[in-house]
């Protein structure tokens, strides 16, 4: 492979709505670059990306894909993302590693409940991105109302780079602003565009809209807004180099048009990506904290630092075993040497460095600073770990996932399938940052949890069909949670045990008090002085964490409480790190009690889009479902998009009740909004349905 300098580097990802276009817009940008030499297509399973066969029959992205391919002399990482909403960790970590976005509209839909999550996922990251409305060719595209709709939805700051020429079917091809000229799509393929001069009826317009764009771009940079003023004249080059500046200060987002499918526009988004999207040298350094003092460091993309990299995805490949995908920050990473898993305290040993292409790869020497890769063979690293220089080991932010609030029991049919069942289990949480595995203690069944309906669904048939599984799957079950709702002060417990020989003691005094919604467990240690000695400190948080795997009233997972250890005592011979677990278990169990504990149920965000005259209907069936409607919006071609907040529990079978409604018009999309209190009357009714 070529040798890029790192200028030369650009790792972005696709990003979008379910069914916007990104897997056939990476699809295009791969054929194009000339990683593939025929055009795969999601609707006949024949996409690169898209590679399990789940992805391929039900024509979604489930993980994202790494890619790499070359265009005009630059080295392009591409992150192809998954658009649903379940699958939200995919999006969240490729977004933590990638320097740049292309974020993909349907241009007859615009802005979509997905492409709104993204790019606050984006925002969050402080993701630079351009835009591509795609899907030109379709009944109803409009690009001018996609950007009203970037603009008025996500609060950005779209810029008209390209005019249409011709509309919906007779789409062929788009007009550059910035360059002036117009550029012809003949053949099917779109491989040989045609660059002409802007055709005669559309002179007027070009000149007109191109005179807004400088004048929205000269105001992002101020020498340029100078020359404007002054009526002088400012070359291609400038404006380049100020829109490119503006777009990495996140000030901006270029919008482009096309349609992947029809193989228009995506060469122009592939030059928009090396002229606008930044190289991994224009991004700010990223900050580290050193492992010896917990002071913090900045590590530049630069080979000579020491090395730092973060482990994003780990992915059990059937053929080859664990692959750790990775970004490195700082420094090299070469074949054959060891580094030190900060995260874990444990030294890891690079085997086969890949450089990675879908579900093919090659095998390289190192991977440099700015670069994007996979090691094979790696034991103890998992997602969010940062691998660094043993002899300087620095820890990098590590990258936080929403708690998954659907479960189901799953049952192995055969002790041969226990044994199966359980180590693929484990494979697929390694992969999976958001999904649980957990034993009930009633049931002594195996429970998994997810994101959703659909996250579920793939998982199990991955079980089932590539780990093997013989197994029987229960029905959706929401994931409850409990919590108290008054803080209970200086409970004191003392767990005692009187055994020949040894006995055991631990005597702990803590206060638990209420937290806000979704701030989870928090434990505070303040003893000063010997009251209970250090070694002991993590056995009593490791209690506090096993405390609260089950609450007091059904038994599920209790959240947003704040454990305090204010005093406690201990005894010479007979203490132990299991009797400090030990008093720490019960003394909760008994404080709980008392702080009055309620059931809390996930809250879904909903939103509903349908034909208008089914507006009224569909209000009723949210209240029906004890939902709140929030508000709507007007969406084109006669439609209403409704938004609502409905509790999880009541949106099991939803889509069936809506198509039928609808006449199969309507859709409607869901995420997970917040954890709320359940009514007395609902309470009695989850209990009542444990215990039948």
């Amino acid at each position: 492979m070529t040798e890029f300098p790192l200028e030369r580097y650009r790792n972005i990802g696709i990003i979008a709505h379910i069914d916007a276009g990104k897997t056939t817009t990476t699809e295009r940008i791969l054929f194009y670059t000339g990683k593939t030499y025929r055009l795969g297509n999601v609707d006949d399973g024949t996409t690169v990306t898209d590679w399990m066969p789940e992805e391929r029959e039900r024509g979604i992205t489930i993980v994202s894909a790494a890619v790499t391919a070359e265009w005009k002399d630059h080295l392009i990482n591409i992150i192809d993302t998954p658009g649903h909403i379940d699958f939200t960790a995919e999006v969240q970590r490729s977004l933590r590693v990638l320097d740049g976005g292309v974020v993909v509209f349907d241009s007859v839909q615009g802005v979509e409940p997905q492409s709104e999550t993204v790019w606050r996922q984006a925002d969050k990251y402080r993701v630079p991105r351009i835009c591509f409305a795609n899907k030109m060719d379709r009944v109803g595209a409009s690009y001018e109302r996609t950007i009203q709709s970037i603009k008025d939805r996500l609060g950005a700051n779209p810029l008209q780079m390209q005019i249409p020429i011709g509309s919906e079917s007779d789409f062929i091809g788009v007009i550059n602003l910035l360059e002036q000229n117009a550029v012809i799509y003949n053949d099917d393929f779109g491989s040989n565009p045609e660059v002409q001069d802007i055709p005669e009826a559309y002179r007027a317009k070009a000149a007109e809209l191109r005179e807004t764009l400088v004048e929205r771009i000269a105001e992002l940079d101020d020498d340029l807004t100078v020359k404007f003023l002054e009526g002088e004249e400012i070359s291609l080059d400038e404006l380049k180099v100020a829109l490119r500046k503006a777009v990495i200060a996140n000030k901006a987002a270029p919008v482009f048009c096309g349609t992947s499918l029809r193989n228009k526009g995506v060469q122009l988004v592939l030059d928009a990506v090396i002229d606008y999207l930044p190289s991994p040298l224009d991004i700010p350094p990223v900050t580290a904290t050193l492992v010896r003092d917990g002071s913090e460091v900045l590590r530049h993309s630069v080979n000579s630092e020491p090395l730092s990299a973060l482990v994003f995805k780990i992915v059990t490949d059937p053929y080859m075993g664990r692959l750790a995908y990775l970004r490195v920050y700082s420094g090299t990473l070469k074949q054959n040497s060891t580094v030190q898993n900060s995260s874990k305290e444990k030294k890891e040993r690079i085997g086969r460095l890949l450089r990675m292409y879908a579900d093919r790869r090659e095998d390289i020497e190192e991977l440099e600073a700015g670069d994007i890769g996979a090691i094979l063979g790696l034991k103890f690293s998992f997602t969010g770990d940062t691998l660094s220089d043993p002899t300087n080991p620095v820890l990098l932010e590590t990258i936080s996932f929403p708690e998954p609030v659907i479960s189901i029991a799953i049952e192995p049919k055969t002790k041969a399938d226990q044994d199966r069942m359980s180590e693929s289990l484990v494979k697929l949480s390694e992969e999976d940052p958001t999904f649980r595995v957990r034993q009930d203690d009633v049931t002594g069944q195996t429970v998994i949890s997810g994101m959703g309906e659909l996250h579920l669904d793939v998982l199990v048939t991955r079980l089932l069909r590539e780990f093997k599984v013989r197994a029987n799957v229960g029905k959706p079950r929401v994931a409850y949670r409990e919590a108290i709702t008054k803080p209970v002060m200086n409970t004191s417990y003392r767990f005692t045990k009187q055994t020949g020989g040894h006995g055991q003691y631990g005597h702990v005094v803590f206060d638990l008090e209420p937290l806000e919604s979704g701030q989870g467990i928090k434990f505070e240690n303040l003893i000063r002085g010997g009251s209970i000695p250090k070694e002991y400190i993590p056995a009593i948080e490791k209690g506090v964490y096993e405390a609260c795997e089950s609450g007091p009233i059904a038994g599920f997972p209790m959240t947003d409480l704040k454990f305090t250890l204010t005093d406690g005592s201990f005894h010479e011979v007979d203490s132990s790190e299991m009797a400090f677990r030990m008093a720490t278990i019960f003394g909760i169990r008994e404080a709980v009690e008392k702080a009055d504990p309620i059931i809390l149920e996930p809250i879904m965000q909903v939103e509903i889009t349908i034909p208008e005259e089914y507006t009224g209907d569909i209000i009723g069936q949210v209240n029906a479902r004890v939902g709140n409607v929030l508000g709507m919006d007007e969406r084109f071609g006669n439609a209403k998009a409704i938004h609502a907040e409905v509790p999880l529990s009541e949106m099991f079978g939803y889509a069936t009740e809506l198509r039928s409604a609808t006449q199969g018009r309507g859709v409607f999309t869901m995420e997970f909004k917040h954890y709320a209190r359940v009514s007395d009357a609902y309470m009695k009714k989850i209990l009542g349905r444990i215990n039948g």
